[in-house]
């Protein structure tokens, strides 16, 4: 059994390591963030506690446009250049910056202006997080960079350093002020973070470069889409929610999302350590390695996605009797199961998704049809909302979400299989 165990190991020796230190980054940033949600949760009527999840929407959704997939592009350009052209590599990292600089600004200014008209007495809880329509894209940028690099053990130790500090200042900020509270501290922390991430990497170029701006806007510009198109499935129901007033709903919807969310993060890691490998598949050519993995990681999460659907169904009831009786009721399991059901999807996907179809330069693939099926999804959500109540738009993301993947995997698929039969 040791042999065996040490031969697996000697082979994944490299995915083993950037595993488990890409996990401890996760934990110091991802941390942070669950740890501030849990307090809100705790500290928090039910009612502010959705207030507060509803404006965090809205700031991400504006984030999304100020990244608009320059992050995910950067770590595919870094990976790529660290293997054909160590100049552009240099280059990325300001030249990145720059767009992200120029993108967040815009969307600053246009909320200042016409914020007030558009999220209304909301307006004064979106004006406390405006700063993180600047720091989260770029502390994502740096992810992207040394992920890239695949220095994933530097990134954890900054990360996880970061994260202790902003957790003693983010139990202070919650404990005294409430739900301004949580605002400032999810402020404080993305700027913590982005100072060490700073500090932590130097060897980059202060140099404008149109040739690897144009690439990387280029890339970015698909996949910005296809986040705009993800966003439309998953956080938009969010803002629906709250348009409507189902503020409470809104509460039990963001818990059951959060647990989730954590449970999905070893297959979010998984993703971003394999997608380097990819990458450099793709450049050399490999398109039947390629396809041959495709197929594998399809079975392996399959598999587990079932494993964790069924899992999930019969233990989140006692989660919630255990941590969050005041959300336990009726309403629980009436949106558990389709919840359970969307995240299954994410559990067979994401991998496939991040380290295989965009790390070899196909999200235009996704972009495309997260873009058709998410708007079809707004108005899908508001006519099912109408007839069913809230449970309506749930679904209404289920159905869409599930249908999206299936059309996008399959459409991968195909050109992965044509590119290997024409270089065999």
């Amino acid at each position: 059994m040791k042999k065996i165990i040490k031969k697996y190991y000697n082979k994944d020796k490299e995915l083993i390591h950037n595993f488990i230190w890409r996990s401890l980054q996760i934990a110091g940033k991802q941390g942070i963030t669950f740890f501030i949600f849990v307090l809100c949760a705790k500290l928090l009527t039910p009612y502010d506690f959705g207030i507060y999840n509803y404006v965090i929407a809205i700031i991400f959704f504006l984030i999304m446009f100020g990244d608009f997939g320059i992050s995910t592009a950067t770590s595919k350009y870094v990976a790529e250049y660290n293997i054909t052209d160590k100049e552009k590599l240099k280059l990325v990292l300001f030249n990145s910056g720059l767009i992200i600089f120029v993108l967040t600004n815009i969307i600053i200014i246009l909320t200042l202006i016409f914020g007030h008209r558009y999220f209304g007495d909301r307006y004064l809880y979106v004006l406390w997080l405006l700063p993180l329509i600047f720091l989260a894209p770029m502390t994502s940028l740096y992810d992207g960079v040394y992920g890239g690099l695949k220095k994933f053990k530097k990134l954890a130790l900054i990360s996880l350093a970061c994260g202790s500090i902003s957790i003693i200042l983010a139990y202070y900020f919650v404990n005294s002020y409430e739900l301004i509270g949580a605002m400032i501290s999810q402020n404080f922390f993305y700027l913590i973070l982005l100072i060490g991430l700073v500090l932590g990497h130097h060897d980059f170029r202060i140099k404008f470069n149109k040739a690897v701006a144009y690439e990387i806007g280029k890339y970015s510009l698909a996949f910005g889409i296809a986040i705009v198109g993800y966003y439309l499935f998953s956080r938009v129901a969010i803002l629906i929610l709250g348009h409507y007033d189902y503020i409470n709903e809104i509460s039990l919807y963001e818990l059951l999302n959060k647990i989730f969310m954590i449970a999905l993060i070893p297959v979010t890691i998984l993703g971003t350590i394999v997608a380097p490998n990819f990458t450099k598949m793709y450049v050399q050519k490999e398109y039947k390695k390629i396809l041959l993995k495709f197929k594998k990681y399809f079975f392996i999460f399959i598999f587990i996605a079932i494993f964790f659907a069924i899992f999930s169904h019969f233990l989140t009831p006692y989660i919630f009797l255990a941590f969050f009786k005041e959300y336990y009721g009726p309403d629980l399991y009436k949106m558990m199961t389709p919840v359970i059901l969307i995240y299954a999807s994410l559990f067979y996907c994401t991998v496939i998704n991040t380290g295989i179809i965009i790390s070899t330069g196909y999200a235009k693939i996704m972009a495309y049809s997260n873009m058709i099926f998410g708007i079809f999804n707004i108005f899908l959500s508001i006519l099912l909302l109408r007839h069913f109540g809230y449970i309506g738009v749930i679904y209404s993301t289920l159905f869409l979400h599930v249908v999206a993947i299936v059309f996008y995997h399959i459409v991968y698929y195909f050109n992965i299989k044509n590119l290997s039969k024409k270089y065999e």
